[in-house]
This record gives structure tokens, C-alpha cells and sequence, in this order.
């Protein structure tokens, strides 16, 4: 399986989230499954491609060409494809793979997921997307969510499109056994 896997790029973390990250990574690459990022040498990108790395994975990388500047892509990918702008990165990141996984991170990473996210609520994919909640990081955009479902400016629907884990093994175990259709938008109606 290809995973598109999401993630910050600061390397100014808390060692957890890196530490998950390569973990994540790394049984990845032990399942056989290959990364697909945006290419990032450094965060929890930088995490997930060395741990795929460590096990020998395949690893696509895709980033604008004004990124290619002294360590900030990741320099042992399979493949990488440079790109003129981020909207082009994430059409071929979304064309490349199988499956979406949204690890800790910032602005960039909020956006790629609620995209796909939107995307998957109209229709667009029946990707599986799953969220590795490190140290409880996502819990605040969990109960975010919640509150726009009870407020009635979601559909409750829209939150059985994603699952959230703590843990890579089980967020993994998910992926290989889920059976994802596209959402239906009777479903998604928020009544």
C-alpha cells in the first residue's frame, strides 16, 4: 500500500513526536508499504521517511522546486518529483497513494488533511484516513470537530470518514483490514 502521510516540518519538537514518527516509519517499511511525502528532510516528515529508510521502503517525495535548498528535502527517497506549486505537491501526493495518514503538525498539515478530508465527504476518494494523536496532540481538533457536529455545522457522518489512533501499530492494522467507499451525500446533508 502507498500512504500519503502527513506531517510538521519543524525540527523543533518535543522528541515524542519524532520518536513516533520513525516508529511509524519503520513498520511501515517491516508491512512493506511505501511512503509517499512531501519530501521533507526535517519534523515528522523527516521522522517517517527515516524510519522507512531504516527498513529499506520505497519512498516518493514531492515538493516545489523552491524547496530544493540545502537540507530541507530528504535526500535518500526512491523517487522525486519536483513540482511549481504546492496545489500541484498535493494533486500528485493524493494521485500516488492509497491512503492518508495526518501525524502532528502545524498550518500545512491541518490543510493537507482537511482537504482530503473535504474530498472525501464529497465523494471525491474512498481513501482510508487515519490521525496518529501522539501524546494526545489532536485531542483539541477531535473535540473542534465534535463541537461543529453538535452545533450542526457538520454532519455527524463526517466523523466516521477518519479514525484516530495513539499508536502506528494499530493506525496500520486499520488501514490494511478497512473497506473504505465513498461517502454517500445523503449521509453527509447536516439535518
Amino acid at each position: 500500500m502507498r500512504i500519503c502521510v502527513f506531517g510538521a516540518s519543524s525540527s523543533a519538537l518535543d522528541p515524542v513526536y519524532p520518536a513516533a514518527g520513525e516508529r511509524l516509519g519503520a513498520e511501515m517499511a517491516r508491512r512493506g508499504h511505501s511512503l509517499v511525502f512531501g519530501g521533507g528532510a526535517n519534523g515528522l516528515m523527516g521522522a517517517v521517511a527515516r524510519g522507512v529508510s531504516s527498513g529499506g521502503g520505497e519512498i516518493l517525495g514531492v515538493a516545489p522546486g523552491f524547496f530544493n535548498v540545502d537540507g530541507v528535502l530528504y535526500d535518500r527517497c526512491t523517487e522525486f518529483i519536483y513540482t511549481e506549486t504546492m496545489r500541484e505537491r498535493k494533486q500528485i501526493m493524493e494521485d500516488r497513494s492509497d491512503a492518508v495518514v495526518m501525524t502532528p503538525g502545524g498550518i500545512g498539515t491541518f490543510e493537507e488533511f482537511f482537504e482530503m478530508l473535504t474530498l472525501k465527504q464529497l465523494g471525491r476518494h474512498a481513501r482510508p484516513i487515519a490521525v496518529l494523536n501522539t501524546a494526545g496532540y489532536f485531542d483539541e481538533l477531535q473535540a473542534m470537530l465534535e463541537t461543529a457536529v453538535h452545533q450542526r455545522f457538520m454532519a455527524p457522518a463526517t466523523l466516521t470518514l477518519y479514525r484516530s489512533f495513539a499508536e502506528p501499530e494499530p493506525l496500520l492494522d486499520y488501514l490494511e483490514n478497512v473497506r473504505e467507499t465513498a461517502a454517500k451525500p445523503e449521509k453527509m446533508k447536516n439535518i
